[in-house]
């Protein structure tokens, strides 16, 4: 067991196996050392969770809750890119959070803190990393958040 499982035991948090895309695209890309995931949603057990528009529909908390949930997501699309090793991610080098908020709304980067604290909490100082957390319109199915990732590994 690597170091980054051990973390994620100590956590509590198990990696779930990455859900497949459901259209013409793929988890995740690998580029030189860089992979890309797709846009990671608030999946639990093959269930979205927590949908509505921010704060009208779904709580702030809530929301917050949905990010740390993308976030273990984003580490489950990651595994699979390391080949089932979460030591070779040598950095979390950006997020890109989108917020279904409700007009006026401007507490995005409060919520997208639920996957950026998680990062930090999993992988140390490897997880600080460059953010964006925006305001969406709408999102796929009404869910309240989805964010993808940038990291580098070995």
């Amino acid at each position: 067991m690597g170091q980054i499982d051990k973390r994620l035991a100590e956590l509590g948090i198990e990696i779930p196996t990455p859900a497949a895309p459901v259209a013409n695209y793929v988890g995740w890309v690998r580029t030189g050392n860089l992979v890309f995931t797709a846009g990671q949603v608030p999946l639990k057990d093959g269930e979205f969770l927590y949908k509505g528009i921010v704060p009208d529909q779904c709580s702030e908390e809530d929301a917050k809750e949905a990010a740390r949930l993308c976030a273990i997501n984003i580490i489950a699309q990651l595994k699979q890119a390391c080949a089932g090793d979460l030591d070779r991610v040598k950095r979390i080098v950006k997020l890109v959070g989108f917020v279904n908020g409700a007009p006026g709304f401007g507490g995005q980067p409060g919520i997208i803190n639920g996957a950026s604290d998680l990062m930090v909490e999993v992988f140390g100082d490897k997880g600080k990393h460059a953010r964006s957390a925006v305001g969406a319109g709408s999102l796929p199915i009404n869910l309240s958040v989805e964010i993808e990732a940038v990291a580098e590994i070995e």
